[in-house]
C-alpha cells in the first residue's frame, strides 16, 4: 500500500503522526503553510519545511497568524493551512476560523498537543483542545500516535476525513489536533511513506465523470466484488443481484438489503477460509481486487475481516452523506450518491475477465446450498428459527414484514430468511427491537413478524403496554434463560463471572405479561410443539397480538449454530 516516494537526503521527524499528516498534506494539494513558533508544534514545523512542496510563511502571533492564512486562501482559492503550538495558541486563531466558517474559505488549523494524559494536569501549555472550536469547524478530528497498524489506519482516516471536509458544501474550515509525545527534536526518518489518499466525488448524475470511472475500474478489475450493507425496505431494483451476475460479477448482500440476493456471506467466506487454511497460497484467488460497498451496517463480522485483507483492492464506496464509512479499513474513492441510484443505474456487459472469479464463489455458493438441504437442526432455537422461516415462505401469504433483534436471534435470521428483515443495526443495541417491531404494527395491516431473545424482549417489555396493538403483531420469543450470544467465547467459560454476571441467566418467563397485555400466548418446549404451534404464529389472522415463548437450553442453543458452521464441507 506505501511505498518510499519522498525518498531524499532529507531528515524527517520520528513522529508517525506527523508524518502521516504531512504526506497527506501534499496529497491533497496543501501548498501554503502559515507556522507559528514553539516547541510542542515543532515536529510539525519542521516537516512542512523539510518536505518541501509546501511554502512555510513564519508569523509569530497566532491571531494574525489566522488571517494571514485566510487571506492566502481567498487568494488561491485552495486550502491553507496554519499551525500553532499548544495551549492558548489555539484559541487566538479562533477569530479568524469564525471568519472562515461564515465565508466558506477551507483553512486548516494543525495544533500540536501535550498527551492526553496530561491535560488539566496543571502541566505546562495544556487544555482541553479537540473541539476548541465547536460549530465553527467542519469537522475536528484528533490524530493517534500509531503503535500499531490499526492506530496507523486510524490516523490516516482522520487526516483524510478532515482535508475532504474542509471542501464540504462550499468550503470551510477544519481542525487537525496532534498529540506529541516527548522527545520532540529526533529528526531521523530519511522518507516520507507516499500514505492512502482518499478522493471525494459528489453528489454527482450517474452520467458524470465519477461514475464513468468507477464503471471503468470494474470493467478492468479481474476480481470485481460488490458487497451491500443494510438498505431500507425495497431500496435495492429488484433482480439487482442477478443482473450483475449475468455479468459475472458476484454481489454479496444480507438480508437487510436485496430481496433476491443470496444471503449466505458468512457461510461462503467460511469455506474459502477452510481452503486458505490449507493451501495458503490461494488467498488472492479468494480476495477481490476491485470491491464497491454500499449501504448501511453489515452483520459479518466474518466477511469484515476477510476483505480488511484485500489491502491491494481498489475500494470505492457509495454514501449518501459523501462521508467516509471505512469498513474495510482502505477505502479509496467515495462518492456521494444513495444506494438506489448505484442499483438502478448499474448496467455492465459481462466479461470474460471475470468469469473464473465468479465462478469461483459460485461453486461455493453450492456448496452452501447442499449443506442448508442436508442440515437439520436439532431443538434449539436455530430450529425455531428454520421451521418460521419455512412457514413463512410455505404459508403464500407474503408480503409482511419481518424484525429480528440483535444478536443471535439476527444471527440466525441470516441463516434461513429468505426474504428481507429488519434490524436496528445502526448501533447494534439490544434495547428497542420489540418496540420498533411493535410502533410498525400501528401503521399497517400487514402481519408483523419479530424474532427476539430473551434479554432484549425482557430489557423492551414495554412496548407491549399500548392498548392500541392488534393481532398483526407476532412475537417469536427465543428464551434460553441468559444472553446466549455469550457462550461462545472460550476466554469466558472459565470464568465464575459468565453465567451469572456476563450471560444474565434468569428464570424469566413472558406468561405473565401476556395476560397483563392481552396478548395470546403459547409456549413451546420441543421440537413437536414446536412446529404445531407455528401455524399458530403466522395464521393469516388473529384478534390479538400472538406470542409463541420457545424454551431451549444455551448450551444446546451454541453447539447446533457451531455445529451448522462446523459441517460445512
Amino acid at each position: 500500500m506505501y511505498s518510499n516516494s519522498f525518498t531524499s537526503q532529507k531528515r524527517f521527524s520520528n513522529k508517525e503522526n506527523v508524518n502521516i499528516l504531512t504526506s497527506l498534506l501534499m496529497a491533497h494539494g496543501v501548498k501554503h503553510a502559515v507556522v507559528c513558533p514553539g516547541s510542542r508544534n515543532a515536529p510539525v514545523v519542521h516537516n512542512l519545511k523539510e518536505c518541501g512542496d509546501i511554502a512555510c510563511h513564519p508569523v509569530t502571533d497566532e491571531r494574525s497568524a489566522g488571517f494571514y492564512a485566510l487571506g492566502m486562501s481567498l487568494a488561491t482559492g485552495e486550502p491553507v493551512a496554519v499551525c500553532v503550538t499548544s495551549g492558548t495558541a489555539l484559541l487566538n486563531v479562533a477569530p479568524a476560523v469564525a471568519e472562515a466558517f461564515y465565508q466558506h474559505v477551507p483553512l486548516v488549523v494543525i495544533s500540536a498537543d501535550r498527551p492526553q494524559a496530561w491535560i488539566e494536569q496543571l502541566d505546562g501549555q495544556t487544555l482541553p483542545q479537540p473541539d476548541a472550536f465547536g460549530r465553527f469547524v467542519h469537522k475536528c478530528v484528533s490524530l493517534p500516535e500509531p503503535v500499531d497498524k490499526e492506530q496507523r489506519w486510524h490516523c490516516n482516516r482522520l487526516v483524510n476525513e478532515a482535508l475532504l471536509a474542509c471542501k464540504w458544501y462550499g468550503g470551510g474550515p477544519v481542525h487537525i489536533n496532534v498529540p506529541i509525545a516527548e522527545p520532540l527534536y529526533a529528526f531521523n526518518q530519511q522518507f516520507l511513506k507516499a500514505e492512502r489518499l482518499i478522493d471525494q466525488m459528489g453528489p454527482i448524475g450517474w452520467q458524470s465523470g465519477a461514475f464513468c470511472k468507477l464503471k471503468e475500474q470494474l470493467l478492468q478489475a479481474e476480481r470485481p466484488l460488490i458487497v451491500l450493507g443494510q438498505t431500507k425496505r425495497c431500496e435495492v431494483e429488484p433482480g439487482f443481484s442477478n443482473r450483475l451476475a449475468a455479468a459475472n460479477i458476484p454481489v454479496w448482500v444480507e438480508m437487510m438489503g436485496d430481496e433476491g440476493a443470496n444471503p449466505h456471506v458468512d457461510e461462503l467466506v467460511c469455506l474459502a477460509e477452510r481452503e486458505i487454511s490449507t493451501h495458503p497460497e490461494r488467498l488472492s484467488d479468494y480476495l477481490p481486487d476491485f470491491i464497491l460497498y454500499a449501504g448501511g451496517n453489515l452483520v459479518s463480522k466474518r466477511l469484515k475481516h476477510f476483505l480488511r485483507q484485500a489491502e491491494q483492492a481498489d475500494v470505492w464506496e457509495v454514501t449518501a452523506d459523501g462521508g467516509v464509512h471505512d469498513t474495510f479499513m482502505n477505502v479509496k474513492h467515495v462518492i456521494q450518491s444513495t444506494t438506489q441510484e448505484l442499483c438502478a443505474n448499474l448496467y455492465v456487459e459481462a466479461s470474460p475477465i471475470h468469469e473464473a472469479y465468479f465462478r469461483r464463489w459460485e461453486l461455493l455458493s453450492q456448496r452452501v446450498s447442499r449443506h442448508l438441504q442436508l442440515f437439520v437442526p436439532r431443538y434449539s432455537e436455530l430450529l425455531a428459527v428454520k421451521l418460521f422461516n419455512e412457514r413463512m415462505q410455505s404459508d403464500g401469504t407474503w408480503p409482511c414484514a419481518v424484525h429480528y433483534a440483535n444478536s443471535m436471534s439476527v444471527r440466525m435470521g441470516m441463516v434461513y430468511s429468505r426474504h428481507y428483515f429488519h434490524c436496528n443495526r445502526g448501533v447494534n443495541g439490544i434495547e428497542g427491537s420489540l418496540s420498533t417491531a411493535a410502533g410498525h404494527s400501528l401503521v399497517t395491516d400487514e402481519r408483523v413478524h419479530v424474532v427476539i431473545g430473551d434479554l432484549s424482549f425482557f430489557y423492551d417489555q414495554n412496548a407491549l403496554w399500548n392498548d392500541s396493538l392488534r393481532g398483526n403483531l407476532r412475537i417469536l420469543l427465543l428464551n434460553n434463560g441468559c444472553g446466549g450470544i455469550f457462550g461462545k467465547f472460550e476466554g469466558l467459560k472459565d470464568s465464575p463471572a459468565r453465567a451469572e454476571l456476563v450471560m444474565a441467566a434468569h428464570r424469566t418467563t413472558a406468561e405473565g405479561l401476556c395476560r397483563t397485555y392481552g396478548i395470546d400466548y403459547h409456549r413451546a418446549v420441543d421440537a413437536a410443539s414446536l412446529a404445531d404451534l407455528m401455524g399458530v404464529l403466522t395464521a393469516p389472522s388473529a384478534r390479538r397480538p400472538v406470542l409463541l415463548e420457545v424454551f431451549t437450553d444455551p448450551d444446546e442453543d451454541m453447539n447446533t449454530y457451531q455445529e451448522y458452521f462446523n459441517t460445512l464441507s
